[in-house]
């Protein structure tokens, strides 16, 4: 009932502001809404999915954000008398940072907006949106943790650490997210500045590491969409990797941290891709060499966790770049297929939505390729659980939408019982 009563005022409220952007009285909202003006607002609090598009039309706003604005349920508590004010901002920032060791990243997010709630300096609101957009990457819900990297980044003053992780990770969420452009120049500006600088400390060292880690990925994809420019952008990727890999085996060395050993076997695989795209290795060497990376992988028993195994995940989407770019044929269909296979494993296991997303398009345009070329491939069968997978990766990835629905248009599901 409590909660009814608060989405029935945050209905109230929202209508309230329609009719005064629009100026319109009470009449003439309902009118604008197909209701009757003694019924302007659902009694249940939960308005159907016609009442929802027309009140967004009225305000001008995506239908998107008119429902979260009623159906938050993880928005702060603002009462200073509140359990949030009673744990105080340290407890919770223990908290966010425990649920994020744990993996409860629903949590973190919790916990992150209790903090921004208390928030007293715009430092505190700024390490609350980090803290939270930790747990919208863990949940892969990239598109929420830009706009929290970004409402963190408006806070001044702030420390220079909070703003160099923020910062870092905006780029690697635009990367993330399919903008390139815009990732590989935070990533730029943020090592152009960073090399300035010199850093010695650990915080910026990392996000300097980062930083050059998300440049040479931007730059490496730029290849394949830019061919004209293809060669500026491998050198400059490879040029990228090479600086980010020796900075993470250094920090790992220094302060025993093997998550960053994995983003340099990363950075190794990438270099590879790169590598061939100059001439510098055959196209069957370097699938050959990733090939016989992914031997490490093995199952659940074979260590691997974290960053380490992650870096394997994208070894598998390096070759499927690499098959895509230098084979045809029957040659390029057994190669993605072996690439995809592990691929969807190591992603399953790590729960990894932009690995997903790259794996499904990866496979989707060789199979385009292959019938555009006179192949007949094969049967692409998928089961329910490979469909909830898919639905999940177009939520969170706008691009990938329209790519989503043709998989599911022209795939065949079958029963994985």
């Amino acid at each position: 009932m409590e909660a009814e009563c608060a989405r029935r005022a945050k209905v109230e409220q929202l209508l309230g502001l329609a009719g005064t952007y629009k100026g319109l009285n009470r009449r003439q909202l309902a009118e604008a809404l197909g209701r009757d003006q003694t019924k302007l607002s659902p009694p249940s609090g939960n308005p159907k999915l016609d009442y929802l598009i027309r009140l967004a039309e009225i305000l001008d706003w995506h239908v998107g954000d008119v429902a979260e604005a009623i159906w938050d349920e993880l928005g702060a508590d603002d009462d200073p008398n509140s359990a949030a004010r009673a744990a105080g901002y340290a407890e919770l920032n223990e908290r966010a940072r425990a649920a994020h060791r744990e993996g409860d990243f629903s949590g973190m997010i919790a916990a992150a907006r209790q903090m921004w709630g208390i928030a007293d300096t715009p430092q505190q609101r700024a390490q609350a949106m980090l803290r939270e957009s930790g747990g919208w990457d863990g949940l892969g819900r990239y598109a929420k943790e830009l706009e929290v990297l970004r409402r963190g980044l408006i806070e001044s003053p702030i420390e220079t650490d909070t703003r160099l992780l923020l910062t870092a990770n905006l780029a690697n969420t635009y990367f993330t997210l399919g903008h390139l452009l815009e990732g590989r120049a935070i990533a730029r500006d943020l090592v152009d500045r960073l090399s300035a600088d010199r850093p010695t400390a650990r915080v910026p060292r990392a996000a300097m590491a980062f930083s050059l880690y998300v440049l040479g990925n931007a730059s490496r994809s730029l290849s394949a969409q830019e061919p004209g420019s293809a060669e500026a952008h491998a050198s400059d990727a490879i040029r990228a990797y090479n600086a980010s890999s020796d900075m993470y085996l250094a920090l790992a060395d220094e302060f025993g941290n093997a998550a960053w050993r994995g983003i340099a076997n990363t950075c190794a695989g990438g270099i590879i891709v790169c590598e061939t795209e100059l001439g510098m290795r055959t196209p069957a060497d370097a699938i050959g060499e990733l090939t016989d990376g992914l031997g490490a992988v093995i199952d659940a028993s074979d260590g691997l966790i974290g960053d380490r195994l992650e870096s394997y995940g994208w070894w598998c989407v390096f070759g499927c770049e690499t098959a895509q770019r230098h084979l045809c044929g029957r040659d390029l269909a057994r190669s993605v297929a072996i690439f995809t296979n592990k691929g969807y494993e190591i992603a399953d296991r790590l729960s990894n939505w932009a690995m997903r997303e790259r794996l499904f398009t990866l496979e989707y345009m060789q199979r385009q390729r292959s019938a555009e070329e006179g192949e007949s491939p094969d049967e692409w069968a998928i089961d329910q659980e490979e469909v909830k997978v898919i639905v999940g990766t177009m939520g969170r990835f706008p691009m990938f939408r329209s790519t989503g629905w043709r998989i599911l248009q022209s795939a065949t599901v079958v029963d994985g019982r």
